[in-house]
């Protein structure tokens, strides 16, 4: 019974337990985030690049 309570009252491992969670929240909101904006970065990438492509370089 000793152990039991021993254990049930120990809160050493808590801490870990809160940043393993923190850090998978944290990852999760990452990928939401790449996932959102990766369309709209290769749409301007596309821009910026048909841009580059028109352009041309005058020599003196």
């Amino acid at each position: 019974m000793k152990l039991f309570k021993n254990f049930k009252n120990d809160e050493s491992g808590a801490v870990t337990v809160d940043w393993v969670v923190l850090t998978a929240a944290l990852v999760l909101v990452g990928g939401t985030v790449l996932t959102a904006v990766s369309g709209g970065m290769e749409n301007l990438a596309g821009d910026i690049q048909t841009q580059l492509s028109g352009q041309s370089l005058g020599t003196s």
